[in-house]
């Protein structure tokens, strides 16, 4: 694997007018007895020892076969270096509404670079979204734009942290995923490299917090059921409960514990696609949290694996697949990957919030965009 580009932390000087970040403290977890999810958890410190990575494959084959999600520790960053990023987008949501509005995304292009404001979905008929955040993309001259003062002067930390995740935690994960697909390693990696054009992205999410009135007139949802468009997510550390996994079509939701130390991840479309079915892309919602939580808002850190140009959707020529009958002929169709993923995005400006059986279609491949 190459070696790879590290930020050097702390080099940027904090100006006059800028307080240094005040320490970020999580919020206790949920008294409450939930339902979690016993999803499997792979350890990514074995990764480079004899035999790790065959060890780790074997752990993951049927959770991406069948469920979608699963849990990785010990991946590198330090419970400072999460805590910062959690310090950083506190600061961003505390800007006036209309600076943040100034930093806006070019959302109708399909791109999520930059700022998606607050109530931007119908989630329901006539009523929108408690959802705000600020992407990140890759820290190459393409994707540079006007950021926020505190993002740019945290941005040396803000790109180590960036680069870590896609760098050393997607690439590890691409190679295992590779393994169980009974590819060359490298195959996946080559499609997501951090040095091609992709929307790839850091993401700082807010969930605003409701009035118990405006909970039962959504249904006490957040977030309806989906999955994600891309090729894998991650999601640090969350102890305010809110997301949940649906493992099957006939199983009920179940509550996810993202606890210290610990990344969920999820696998995502991009890789439903390449394996026919085989990948299981990950059904999730965000509902209200639980009674002891629910006055809270609810910060996420959150990181998006997608798909490079050099990417082309088709089959991937796979033993695996073939022998258990998912594999499916087909010619390069000229589509690069990201033309795909922008074009899932662009569907939630003209998507209606009743239509169930609603899809993204493109090249021959689809995707729904509701799960109940």
């Amino acid at each position: 694997m190459a070696t790879q580009t590290e930020s050097v932390v702390n080099t940027i000087p904090l100006t006059k007018a800028t307080k240094p970040l005040e320490k970020y403290t999580h919020h206790p977890e949920s008294k409450e007895d939930l339902k979690y999810a016993d999803l499997v958890t792979i350890d990514l410190s074995e990764f480079d020892r004899p035999g790790g990575k065959e060890k780790l494959a074997a752990q993951l084959k049927t959770a991406v076969h069948e469920v979608g999600f699963f849990y990785v520790t010990n991946f590198g960053l330090t419970q400072g270096q999460i805590d910062e990023q959690f310090a950083i987008a506190r600061e961003f949501f505390k800007l006036p509404e209309a600076e943040r509005l100034s930093f806006r995304a070019p959302l109708e292009e399909g791109i999520y670079n930059g700022y998606r404001p607050l109530g931007s979905i119908e989630i329901l008929p006539g009523l929108r979204d408690n959802i705000e955040f600020y992407n990140i993309m890759k820290f190459l001259p393409q994707y540079d734009r006007t950021h926020p003062d505190v993002i740019r002067q945290y941005w040396n930390e803000i790109e180590k942290f960036h680069r870590h995740c896609h760098e050393h935690i997607a690439y590890k994960l691409f190679r295992l995923l590779a393994i169980v697909l009974e590819l060359p390693e490298d195959e996946l990696e080559n499609g997501h490299r951090y040095e091609a054009n992709c929307d790839s992205g850091l993401r700082y999410m807010m969930y605003r917090a409701r009035s118990p009135e405006e909970n039962e007139k959504f249904k006490n949802l957040y977030s309806r059921g989906h999955t994600d468009n891309g090729t894998i997510t991650f999601v640090f550390q969350q102890p305010v409960s809110a997301l949940q996994v649906k493992k099957h079509n006939e199983s009920d939701w179940e509550w996810l514990r993202i606890q210290p130390g610990t990344l969920s991840v999820n696998v995502a479309d991009i890789m439903t696609m390449l394996s026919n079915g085989w990948l299981k892309s990950g059904v999730h919602r965000v509902i209200v949290p639980p009674e002891d939580q629910r006055h809270l808002e609810r910060l996420g850190l959150l990181y998006f694996v997608r798909p490079s140009d050099r990417l082309k959707l088709k089959s991937v020529n796979s033993p695996l697949l073939r022998r258990e009958g998912y594999h499916k002929d087909t010619t390069d169709l000229d589509i690069p990957a990201t033309e795909w993923t922008r074009e899932r995005i662009k569907k939630n400006w003209s998507r209606s919030p009743t239509d169930l059986e609603g899809k993204v279609s493109l090249g021959g491949f689809n995707a729904k965009l509701f799960y109940e």
